[in-house]
């Protein structure tokens, strides 16, 4: 995202392009769990930790298939087992290790328990066979989002006034980020106009609005830019931004950390017996851009 001037700026005209037809997400879960193991004999203190990490990483797996289960409610079977098995045979990224702890269990024997938050990613095969217009259509199922704008053949002029599009099956938290062809990372949602982030779901959300008080307009530099869209069911994490002008914020962060943080959500216990964390639905969608100066005619 750009403007006619240079940053840092005042802001009353925003300058960007998009492309694509709709782009749709990246879909997985976080969640937080727990894993323990103990030293023995033949395991050492780094061995008996990593033990500990992938019990933890095995829990948060079967966290979110049981939490995928017991909430998509479908009548076609085929689809709902798809889904399941997509998160059972799920790969585990590890976020952030939260807590670590070795207990003296015996005379002999050292103990550590390990807790972590993690995102939970689907398998890709069994999900390749999950309709993607379904997912989108139905509020019972796993959060998805779709993000899109107002080219089809993905490139615009200077000059060309741009649309921005989200729409998701179900009520979600959104941060939408801009990166231009200077490599600005700009925080187009929420903005300085627009700070709830919550929408509803089945809903077409467009940016900007008058509301937004702010254009989206084709300048140089022009060349290879990005759209990218962070989504919730629960709030998502916080993170560092300069406020540009009067109108959105300007990340200083790299975009691998911008990704990280705005993972870190805070989940609240949902068993009270067994002390068991919440499942983020979580998506991620991103769309390629291309701007370039106006042809002659």
């Amino acid at each position: 995202m750009r403007t006619t001037l240079k940053f840092p700026i005042a802001l009353s005209t925003l300058l960007l392009c998009l492309a694509a037809p709709a782009a749709h997400a990246m879909q997985s879960s976080i969640t937080e769990a727990d894993g323990e193991s103990c030293m023995g004999e033949d395991k050492s203190r780094r061995e008996t930790e990593q033990v500990a990490l992938e019990s933890a990483k095995r829990m948060a797996v079967e966290y979110t298939s049981s939490h995928i289960s017991s909430t998509t409610i479908v009548e076609n079977f085929e689809l709902k087992n798809d889904i399941v098995e997509a998160f059972t045979q799920a790969e585990v990224k590890l976020l952030e290790i939260l807590d670590k702890a070795w207990q003296q269990s015996s005379v002999r024997d050292s103990c550590v328990k390990i807790r972590i938050k993690a995102e939970v990613i689907p398998a890709a095969e069994p999900m390749k066979r999950v309709d993607t217009e379904q997912l989108m259509a139905d509020p019972r199922l796993p959060l998805n989002v779709s993000l899109w704008v107002n080219s089809a053949a993905g490139k615009f002029q200077e000059g060309d006034k741009m649309k921005i599009y989200l729409q998701g099956n179900k009520p979600f938290y959104a941060r939408l980020v801009y990166i231009d062809a200077a490599k600005n990372q700009i925080q187009l949602l929420p903005n300085q106009h627009r700070l709830d982030n919550y929408f509803d779901g089945g809903t077409i959300l467009e940016i900007p609005t008058g509301r937004d008080k702010f254009e989206l307009t084709v300048t140089e530099p022009f060349g290879q830019e990005k759209l990218i869209l962070y989504a919730s069911t629960e709030q998502l994490g916080s993170i560092e931004t300069t406020p540009v002008g009067a109108d959105v914020y300007l990340l200083s962060e790299d975009m691998e950390q911008v990704a990280v943080k705005t993972r870190g959500i805070a989940l609240d216990i949902r068993d009270s017996n067994m002390a068991r964390p919440g499942i983020a639905e979580f998506a991620e969608a991103e769309v390629g851009l291309t701007t370039g100066p106006r042809a002659e005619d």
